[in-house]
């Protein structure tokens, strides 16, 4: 027998279709409210049991991804310091646990973002957080401690001001990719210090290399806890693609 109300059965198909889809959409947290929860709810576990390490160094880690968010230098101190704290209770207790080390070297660079003159003194802590960690766990978060270090040598200032050093920031940014290949973090960041110092051949001859790192990267770094990075890691690499196939100017000469 003919459905006598074709048109009506559609309707309700598609409003049934809407809700669900709707429903989706609630239930999908953006990236930020994510990182939001993700804080809170590290923060709860290590407030009921602050002795436990797993659920410090955890809360080190929450710390410095909310305080990456922060939208004041205010906010970002105050999280940055949290996390610190955590942070150094736990290597009282576990001195030889690299993700302590590691996320405390972090939330040491998100608490100097918001200096500006004492800055410089928190670089050398850093540095010292950093290597430690590499001592004890090198390839740790896809080699953190190696492409972090290797940022702050590439950023800071050079001697005798700060640590800033070319050849140290080069050494650990190799590490990192020769450690972690395929994290996309790792080679682009090295691409972009490459740039920085003019070595443009550099990076032309590790673009199809890249290419296929970030191929490769979609299909294992994904879901919702990678949005953000995956943003990130776009722009970075459409802006070095773009740098690196931009051609010198030219000299004026004269015609004779």
């Amino acid at each position: 027998m003919r459905n006598k109300f074709p048109i009506a059965s559609a309707a309700a198909s598609l409003l049934l279709f809407a809700t669900a889809v709707t429903a989706q959409s609630a239930a999908r947290e953006s990236p930020i409210v994510r990182i939001e929860r993700v804080y809170f709810q590290a923060q709860a576990r290590f407030n009921k049991n602050a002795e436990d390490t797993e659920s410090a160094w955890q809360f080190g880690r929450a710390c410095f991804d909310w305080a990456d968010l922060a939208t004041s230098n205010a906010r970002r101190a105050e999280i940055a310091e949290q996390g610190i704290a955590a942070c150094r209770r736990v290597i009282q207790r576990a001195p030889n646990l690299a993700a302590a080390h590691y996320y405390l070297g972090l939330n040491i660079g998100q608490l100097a973002r918001t200096k500006k003159l004492g800055a410089l003194r928190l670089v050398g802590e850093m540095e010292a957080e950093f290597n430690s960690a590499i001592a004890l766990q090198p390839d740790f978060d896809h080699a953190g401690a190696h492409r972090s270090l290797g940022l702050l040598y590439l950023d800071a200032p050079g001697w005798p001001t700060s640590v800033g050093n070319r050849s140290k920031a080069k050494l650990h940014l190799r590490k990192a990719v020769e450690l972690s290949p395929d994290y996309p973090d790792n080679r682009l960041s090295l691409l972009e210090a490459y740039l920085k110092w003019g070595e443009k051949a550099s990076v032309q001859s590790q673009l199809a290399a890249t290419a296929e790192a970030l191929r490769g990267a979609r299909k294992s770094f994904t879901g919702e806890a990678w949005e953000l990075s995956w943003q990130d890691w776009e722009r970075r690499w459409e802006r070095i693609q773009a740098k690196a196939s931009e051609r010198p100017l030219e000299s004026p000469r004269h015609k004779d």
